[in-house]
């Protein structure tokens, strides 16, 4: 409770900024606390700040003849994700409570997938017709701004149709003469997006198109609703953070981290770890295919902890940079053949580089005949050639993978640096072993 206490006294009040500041490392018990202290006002406004499983929370632990005002002050893309956050037998509930345009609002939003445009959209927009003058469409247009539209940057021109002919801003329209019809000022080259577009693609349509807001339509071109620059936002973040967990190896949380519970979080990351953990069981069995050769020449296990390292670092580093390369719309997968010229060029310098660390650390360590055995030139090469095509094949993988798995429809990042890693680990001692059998055979094997 120190959270709302100053010099030693419990707080008769506290402001949505300051709380919103602390509200993700708060409890349960304690948000509950700390949203009861906030004025009305700007309780209200907190509340609308809050992602739909927040909303959720406060909505439900109120009484029941509280709930109707708070669940009517969301428009309705943020209460259609409070009822989509919602369990089956909760839903009917909270629709009731609201009024009936809202809840057929709800209801058609309801209809699309969560991620996709339609999902996302407002269908409250400012809209007008094309042969009204720009006097006529500001007086109509001030009506419906009592109806809590969801932007005032942008003019939507329709037909009977409701089909989107076209776009005027609201500094076009103040500044346009009075007698100047909607035609006359608006701009016909629209920027839209499909209903059942992604929202990543849709992100990348703001981005590309420096938008505020962006008009949804249908395969007829009817307008349907519009995604702000607000939604966006929340997306970009849910869709990195899904990116980030799954190059780390796990599945993506659903909630921030504090708020998952113990079989949840285990359940996202055990998963992961058990796959892993069978690669890696590969490892154990590559080496037992070289157990003679090891039995000879124990010397050559003293390397194998680097030999893993150069390649699974080299592969996760090139995973990392392709995935979100695709992630940016900066490679396609008709680039392939660009990527791996591009890897096999910087594989092979890089393993040059490590490779010939490898050599002189060995060749010129105090006592190398000691401690790496009489033909402690040999070792050096044999791991210094292991080295650089360890690399060299990491850095090929680690970037043909991301692209291969977007080709067959996966997510590619699910070839995180982990799975890449433990790829390479199995190939890398293969490698290895081989390029010893080569090299040390007749002398240490």
């Amino acid at each position: 409770m120190e959270q709302f206490q100053a010099n030693g006294e419990t707080r008769d009040a506290l402001s949505g900024d300051e709380l919103l500041d602390i509200w993700a490392v708060l409890p349960t018990p304690e948000r509950l606390e700390g949203f009861g202290l906030l004025e009305r006002a700007d309780a209200e406004d907190f509340y609308g700040h809050l992602g739909a499983a927040d909303q959720l929370m406060l909505l439900m632990s109120m009484p029941a003849s509280q709930r109707r005002a708070w669940m009517r002050l969301l428009p309705p893309d943020d209460a259609a994700d409070l009822v989509q956050a919602a369990h089956d037998e909760q839903r009917d509930d909270l629709l009731g409570l609201l009024d009936e345009v809202s809840r057929e609002e709800v209801k058609a939003l309801l209809a699309y997938a969560e991620d996709d445009a339609g999902g996302l959209m407002s269908p409250r927009f400012l809209r007008v017709r094309t042969d009204s003058s720009v006097d006529e469409a500001i007086r109509y247009l001030r009506r419906q701004a009592r109806e809590r539209v969801e932007t005032f940057s942008y003019v939507y021109a329709l037909d009977a149709q409701q089909v989107l002919l076209g776009v005027v801003s609201f500094r076009q329209l103040l500044s346009a003469t009075g007698e100047k019809t909607i035609r006359d000022v608006m701009h016909t080259d629209l920027v839209t997006v499909h209903e059942e577009m992604d929202q990543e693609d849709v992100g990348r349509v703001f981005a590309q198109h420096d938008l505020v807001a962006v008009p949804v339509v249908d395969a007829e071109g009817r307008m349907k609703g519009i995604v702000t620059i607000d939604d966006i936002v929340d997306v970009v973040e849910e869709e990195a953070t899904e990116d980030i967990q799954k190059l780390g190896g796990m599945a993506a949380l659903e909630a921030p981290y504090l708020q998952v519970g113990l079989f949840d979080m285990v359940k996202k990351r055990a998963p992961w770890l058990a796959v892993l953990m069978v690669g890696e069981m590969l490892t154990a069995t590559a080496m037992g295919h070289f157990e003679h050769d090891i039995q000879k020449a124990i010397v050559l296990t003293l390397f194998v902890p680097l030999i893993i390292s150069c390649g699974g670092n080299s592969g996760s580093q090139a995973s990392t940079l392709v995935i979100r390369a695709l992630a940016l719309d900066e490679l396609r997968v008709k680039d392939w053949a660009r990527v791996l010229t591009r890897e096999l060029r910087t594989g092979l310098v890089m393993g040059f580089i490590l490779g010939l660390m490898g050599v002189l650390r060995i060749v010129l360590w105090p006592g190398a005949a000691e401690v790496y055995t009489p033909h402690y030139l040999g070792v050096g090469l044999t791991v210094g050639i292991s080295v650089a095509a360890v690399v060299l094949w990491g850095a090929t993988m680690g970037a043909m993978l991301p692209l291969l798995l977007h080709r067959i429809g996966f997510d590619p990042a699910s070839a995180s640096a982990p799975f890449v890693a433990t790829l390479v680990d199995v190939t890398g001692l293969v490698i290895y072993f081989t390029v010893a059998t080569i090299f040390l055979s007749g002398s240490l094997l």
